[in-house]
């Protein structure tokens, strides 16, 4: 393992378990063979996260069971990878299949532009990671110390840049993709081709990075991406229909733990500019910096983000730029207007047409699901995953346009301009009952306050004011709650933190406003505020900035702040 000599302390157990594990394989093999438990060890467990797979339970029963003194309800999810979020109408069908056959009949479209699969049981987990391969996705690195799903932007105002932007994303992905052929041989059946220390992981090394990495690819004005709570960003520069270069963006990441004041949510640093064509030898030496010097002893202090913070932004510039052989240049100046999608019909200037369907939770299900299938068996239109959880069918001809009218009409697909501008920026993550870490309802309750919200708003006249609006069961930031003008962070069953004065741009995080209050205290906080702001709003002022100027909270910039 590489580490800072400076700073030798004891590792982390996670460390050990990667160290051990010949690349990956572990015994996963061996575990995935024993039929008398739904579970596997806990370090297999770590280890799958690599291959794309968490170990879940159901904990909706957990009590019933314990009671029965019966094994919990074991599943597992799978996140499938779809780099920079665009997908086939073909393996649009095959995933779909899959959530049918294997999951629990529900796609999860996931804040970093991929699919979840939940409710997989242990005996079907290998051929169901057979047939997504099938489909010409895959899971590695999904999950687990690595780089994970590289994304691009899903909703953007001229297609021409949307290609490129997508092309370097996947061009990062290709390239940051573990080598390790533990995956192949787990779980398509494919020969061990190395043995332990003959097997080389030339970017990652024998253990991998100390935590996740995360990387997006960001056009302006529509930062839809939230390019700013990655890891690593890269902000395309158009010039006409060209991009002619990135900012690079380091240090982002919104992860923190209740009551540990060293652990809090940052925002990326803007250290330079660099060409299109530079872009993965830059991505590839960050991810080097970070896998030589990010904490192995401390995971939570393991991001990029910390490392930064701990050796500041132009430390981090001056290595990047020696171990390159040559300097960024320049930032260029841009600038965002929103995290949004965009909704309904658009027309792109090629003169195809883009469908932004409205996905609540991200949540798939149901009626609107079929929809979606039968869009994809009988049109040839491209699949977008957007950052917001929801979907965006693009490339549509004119003709397809009338066909998939009709199959709204068929299945009474909602039009999403239906609906609340409040509800339409909502993001929500998937917390209980199968997340281990939920320490309170998310994706299941968000959507009932937003129906006591929306009696608000309509009443005040705001329904048609985007105000973003983020929710999670607990601190670690999945559904980027802290880049919410509105964000709710889970604390206990049925109480929440409540933060406010995100910019609705992303590049402003909010503050804590309220800690662990209940639904009815938060109606009681929001309701004087969205009075006060539809009476003294001015004009195109958002919400979060509205929440700053009349100091409801203070726009500073504190880890501190976030903390009870």
């Amino acid at each position: 393992m590489i580490s800072d000599p400076k700073k030798e302390k004891k590792l982390s157990a996670n460390e050990s378990i990667k160290e051990g594990s010949d690349f990956l394989r572990g015994t996963i093999v061996e575990s995935l063979q024993d039929e008398s438990t739904g579970s596997i060890p806990a370090s297999d467990a770590q280890l799958t996260k690599f291959h794309g797979t968490y170990l879940q339970d159901d904990r909706d029963k957990r009590a019933s069971l314990i009671k029965e003194k019966k094994e919990k309800a074991f599943s597992f999810m799978i996140r499938v990878r779809v780099p920079g979020g665009v997908a086939t109408a073909k393996q649009w069908v095959g995933i779909d299949d899959l959530s049918d056959k294997f999951a629990d009949g529900t796609l999860k479209l996931t804040t970093r532009q991929a699919f979840q699969l939940h409710g997989i049981l242990k005996s079907d987990l290998k051929q169901t990671m057979k047939e997504i391969n099938d489909t010409l996705l895959d899971t590695l690195a999904a999950c687990g110390d690595v780089n994970r799903n590289v994304m691009s932007p899903s909703n953007p105002f001229e297609s021409k840049l949307h290609g490129q932007a997508l092309k370097v994303a996947q061009d990062i992905h290709d390239h940051l993709t573990p080598s390790t052929s533990a995956y192949a041989e787990i779980w398509l059946d494919g020969e061990k081709s190395a043995i332990g220390e003959t097997e080389v992981e030339p970017i990652y090394g024998k253990t991998y990075l100390p935590r996740k990495f995360k990387i997006a690819v960001a056009l302006p004005p529509r930062n839809d991406v939230d390019v700013f709570s990655n890891c690593l960003g890269f902000v395309g520069i158009a010039e006409g229909d060209q991009i002619v270069g990135y900012n690079v963006l380091v240090g982002g990441g919104l992860g923190m733990t209740h009551g540990k004041v060293a652990t809090f949510p940052r925002l990326a640093d803007v250290i330079g500019f660099c060409r299109p064509d530079q872009v993965v030898e830059v991505a590839e030496e960050v991810v080097k910096i970070q896998r030589d010097y990010g904490d192995r002893s401390d995971r939570r202090h393991a991001r990029l983000k910390y490392t930064i913070e701990d050796r500041g932004a132009d430390w981090f510039a001056e290595e990047l730029n020696s171990r390159l052989g040559w300097s960024l240049g320049e930032a260029r100046d841009c600038s965002f207007e929103s995290t949004t999608d965009r909704y309904g019909w658009n027309q792109d200037p090629d003169g195809l047409w883009t469908f932004g369907m409205f996905v609540e939770g991200g949540r798939l299900r149901g009626d609107d699901k079929k929809a979606v299938r039968k869009i994809a068996t009988t049109t040839d239109c491209e699949f977008r995953l957007t950052a917001n959880q929801n979907l965006v069918m693009a490339r549509i001809s004119s003709s397809d346009k009338e066909t998939i009218e009709a199959i709204f009409t068929e299945f009474n697909v909602q039009d999403p301009n239906s609906y609340s501008a409040l509800r339409l920026n909502s993001i929500a993550c998937t917390a209980l009952p199968t997340c281990s870490l939920a320490l309170a309802e998310s994706e299941r309750y968000l959507p009932t306050l937003i129906d006591d919200l929306d009696n608000i708003i309509d009443r005040l006249g705001l329904r048609s004011e985007s105000i973003a609006i983020r929710s999670t069961g607990c601190p670690n930031g999945c559904g980027r709650p802290f880049l919410g003008e509105i964000g709710l962070v889970g604390k206990s069953p049925g109480k929440y933190n409540l933060y406010l004065g995100a910019g609705f741009d992303g590049e402003r995080l909010n503050k804590l406003f309220k800690p662990a209050i209940t639904h009815d205290e938060i109606l009681e906080c929001l309701e004087p505020i969205l009075e006060d702001y539809s009476k003294e709003k001015k004009e195109g002022e958002k919400f979060g900035n509205f929440c700053i100027r009349k100091e409801y909270v203070k726009a500073t910039s504190e880890g501190a702040d976030f903390h009870e």
